[in-house]
């Protein structure tokens, strides 16, 4: 396994520890600040982020130049509760500052997940990720920060990331904007349950999830299958998992259905069979959701590059 990441408390000045409350003005220049320090942080994240010397150097050159393939890689990875060589393909990617790869090891770094949990290196590896334009991280850190259940609540900074994920399309990231700083009691159930899984109390989250999944709400589902995936508030379950990704991938969720692209090619909860991996990952691709499109382009590319390898051959970085 990699050597853990180091602290990043050292690129934050003492000066911008949260102990008294801040003015407004002190807010707004600190707002100010942590912009200009995650650009920076992106450019030191290859010192720290250790080498990955377990992989081969034509593995990691591979994932380098296929950042999409390398991410689904790192996925799959996951997928099989494979924590250290995920994280091996993420931290590759995320010493090239690759939004998508950060954004997977704040998720890892804030539950525990193949690292020791760590809610300052899940902080800025988020906001590393936002300031690359990843619109999770961005609708993530927005959460986070709206209710102050793992960091110090701040709703200009709530604010902040929830515009900017909405301005890229989330549509759940438009209407917790619109409900920011009113009670749990005025939020839907599906806020609530986001809010429950936000305080990292799983296991209530998984229930009003479900009841919203018997209802019909697909990012529900989805919810629901991202945490048989990783065992967060409910047993750790492939089948359970891919049960509830193509239920949502049915119903027109795309995250769902990029998931379920990945299970299809790489036989983790479903039976190997790239004709239906493509077919969702294309589907999921249509309605722009940015993980999908981008994998995409990528096989497309290399189906290009390689014609006599067959239309849905794997290109070396996602080899098994």
């Amino acid at each position: 396994m990699s050597a853990p990441l180091p602290s990043v408390r050292a690129l934050i000045p003492a000066s911008m520890g949260r102990t008294r409350p801040c003015t407004a003005h002190q807010r707004c220049q600190l707002g100010c600040h942590l912009g200009r320090l995650a650009a920076s942080a992106l450019v030191a994240l290859a010192s720290l982020l250790p080498a990955t010397s377990q992989a081969q150097d034509s593995e990691r050159l591979d994932w380098l130049r296929q950042p999409a393939l390398g991410n689904y890689k790192g996925y799959a990875e996951f997928k099989m509760g494979r924590y250290a060589l995920a994280r091996q393909v993420w931290e590759t990617l995320a010493e090239v500052g690759d939004g998508e790869a950060l954004f997977n090891l704040a998720i890892m770094a804030e539950d525990g997940l193949g690292m020791a949990r760590d809610l300052l290196k899940a902080e800025s590896l988020y906001r590393a990720s936002a300031q690359a334009g990843n619109r999770k991280a961005r609708y993530r850190l927005g959460l986070l920060y709206s209710d102050g259940s793992r960091f110090p609540a701040d709703l200009e900074q709530a604010r902040h990331y929830l515009g900017l994920a909405a301005g890229q399309g989330d549509q759940q990231a438009a209407e917790r904007l619109a409900t920011l700083g009113q009670p749990t009691s005025a939020l839907t159930p599906f806020q609530q349950a986001e809010a429950l899984a936000s305080a990292g109390q799983h296991e209530p989250a998984a229930r009003l999830y479900q009841q919203l999944a018997e209802q019909g709400l697909a990012a529900a589902q989805t919810r629901l299958a991202w945490m048989h995936e990783a065992g967060r508030g409910l047993p750790r379950d492939l089948e359970q998992a891919a049960r509830r990704f193509e239920l949502a991938a049915q119903a027109g969720d795309a995250e769902a259905q990029y998931a379920l692209a990945v299970m299809y090619r790489t036989g983790r909860g479903r039976a190997r069979d790239l004709t239906a991996s493509m077919e969702w990952l294309r589907q999921a691709a249509a309605q722009g959701y940015p993980a999908a499109v981008a994998a995409l382009g990528s096989f497309e590319a290399a189906q290009a590059a390689a014609p006599a390898a067959g239309a849905d051959a794997a290109p070396a970085a996602l080899a098994p």
